[in-house]
């Protein structure tokens, strides 16, 4: 079954970095647009950032462009996300998600938490 597991989070300082990871497994991931999401207390879930199935294209919101990078490694099946330049406005759990376009299902990580505080 598809699985997908986050690690990298933690706390950092305002203007520090990070660097999550997403590895994937249980279907074909070379295949697959990839996704992070994030969650902070009391808002709703938000999409970050999202790849293309080879990595050669790349979406950020707004407020992130410029400071995070999301990239993949297909041979790993890993999606990475470098997040740099943090700022309190990025605390929150960030979710690696990724879609079945035949069937609709969103699948979804267990989140890893991103503290960003002095």
């Amino acid at each position: 079954q598809v699985q997908l597991a986050e690690s990298g989070g933690g706390l950092v300082q305002p203007g520090g970095s990070l660097r999550l990871s997403c590895a994937a497994s249980g279907f074909t991931f070379s295949s697959y647009i990839m996704s992070w999401y994030r969650q902070a207390p009391g808002k709703e879930r938000e999409l970050v950032a999202s790849i293309s199935n080879t990595g050669s294209s790349t979406n950020y919101v707004d407020s992130v462009k410029g400071r995070f990078t999301l990239s993949r490694d297909n041979a790993k099946n890993t999606v990475y996300l470098q997040m740099n330049n943090l700022k309190s406005q990025d605390t929150a759990m960030y979710y690696c998600n990724t879609r079945d376009l035949w069937s609709g299902i969103d699948y979804w990580g267990e989140g890893t938490r991103v503290i960003v505080s002095s």
